[in-house]
């Protein structure tokens, strides 16, 4: 067993020699990201996995580490983590779990100590507990963001993204029923290879790579003649792409004949480059992190365009850049608002509308405001510049019914469905 070491205010810390001992849990959020993520640190010479479990247990283990004034998402992330680990019969003296956070006026700022509480409560202060963010905060000696590392992270976010457009913009319309689960699962076997290439290849876009997985998608057999209508999933990053907070809803929109679209996640990556680039500028700061802010964005934006070339080339809808998405906000929300999701969850509903998806579901947890500014309060004036747009906001809690969230789908869809009909452009 390691020695645990503490910093000056008493926080447990992984250090060095946990690296190489400690399991790292990583709780389940973006279905088609984490799993590169696990990859990521394994190829560094950590040892990871993602939480996958997903029935009430989970619930319940939030609800009693916790209480009803923490939103969902930390809910269900402290009963993953609390849950996987009286399940499991493993050293729970051999664990770490990590945890992002983005260091603005969210509650998910505070998920860390909310779970440091939640570990006291359930006798596991002992564990240690990773904050990864962008803003220095809670450094830990056995977990460093190298430079490799980094690449890595980038990489799988832009490979999440770019399969999960691939499947939902192919699932709906496949002529042979479950094969693009199949090419999902095929693409995935020599996507996870790259993350265990030498340093120096890592460094190298693997345009390549991307292109293979994109031709393949390419080969399924569809029908494009059968219309469906489009539906778009905005809001609280957690509750927008975790299947465990949202209820399935991409697997739900799917059955009842819609074609999804989600939001690339790494939009909301750069979002919050954005945001401290905006900060430093306003209010003050360090030019050298606002110049390494920019310049990442610059980057990361450089090697998406190679993946937007082959989306065109094989006839897949391309998604807007990061400076289109940005300038679309403008007339209807300042760029200062960054709480949360901020001005991106406006302007990625404004997106889907302008790319003829203006069926949009606002997801969001309950009591998060900053998303019932950014997402709810801004449906009223999106409708009046677009007044066919049909936005629902739903509120995802532990003690919300699905039977009520579904109604409220339903009747979007039912919606949607009868405007396409009548061959409204939505706009």
């Amino acid at each position: 067993m390691a020695t645990l070491k503490y910093d000056k205010d008493g926080r447990l810390l992984f250090t060095k020699e946990m690296k190489h001992d400690y399991k790292i849990l990583i709780p389940a959020m973006a279905p088609y990201h984490f799993e590169y993520f696990v990859h990521s640190l394994k190829s560094e010479g950590y040892d990871a996995e993602v939480i996958k479990t997903t029935d009430f247990d989970v619930i319940h283990e939030g609800m009693k580490y916790s209480h009803n004034d923490i939103c969902v998402p930390a809910m269900l992330v402290i009963g993953q983590f609390i849950d996987y680990i009286k399940r499991h019969n493993i050293d729970k003296h051999k664990i770490a779990v990590i945890i992002t956070q983005t260091g603005g006026g969210c509650r998910a700022s505070n998920y860390v100590s909310l779970i440091r509480k939640a570990f006291k409560k359930a006798n596991l202060e002992f564990i240690p507990i990773i904050s990864v963010n962008a803003v220095g905060l809670e450094k830990n000696p056995g977990f460093r963001v190298s430079l490799t590392l980094l690449m890595k992270l980038i990489t799988a976010l832009m490979m999440g993204d770019l399969l999960m457009q691939l499947y939902n913009e192919t699932a709906p319309y496949e002529k042979n029923k479950g094969e693009t689960e199949v090419v999902y699962q095929e693409v995935n076997t020599y996507l996870n290879a790259y993350f265990y290439k030498p340093a120096r290849r890592v460094f190298y876009h693997p345009k390549k790579l991307f292109e293979r997985v994109i031709k393949r998608f390419s080969q399924i057999d569809v029908d494009k003649r059968v219309k469906k209508p489009k539906v778009g999933i905005v809001g609280e990053i957690y509750v927008k792409y975790s299947p465990l907070g949202n209820n399935d809803l991409e697997k739900t929109l799917r059955n009842e004949g819609c074609e999804v679209i989600t939001p690339n996640i790494l939009d909301f990556f750069l979002y919050t480059f954005d945001s401290s680039i905006y900060d430093i500028e306003t209010y003050g700061g360090s030019t050298i992190s606002k110049y390494a802010y920019k310049f990442l964005i610059k980057f990361i934006e450089h090697r998406r365009n190679k993946v937007r070339k082959q989306l065109k080339k094989y006839g897949f809808n391309v998604f807007t850049t990061y400076k289109e998405l940005r300038k679309l906000s403008e007339g209807f929300i300042k760029k200062g608002m960054h709480v949360g999701e901020g001005w991106l969850l406006t302007a990625e509903m404004l997106e889907l509308i302008h790319s003829g998806a203006p069926n949009i579901i606002c997801t969001q947890p309950f009591g998060c405001l900053p998303n019932h500014i950014a997402g709810k309060g801004m449906i009223k004036k999106i409708k009046k510049a677009y007044p066919k747009s049909n936005i629902v906001p739903i509120d995802y809690d532990t003690s919300a019914t699905e039977i009520n969230q579904m109604n409220r789908i339903k009747l979007m869809i039912t919606n949607a469905k009868r405007n396409l009909t009548k061959g409204d452009k939505n706009v």
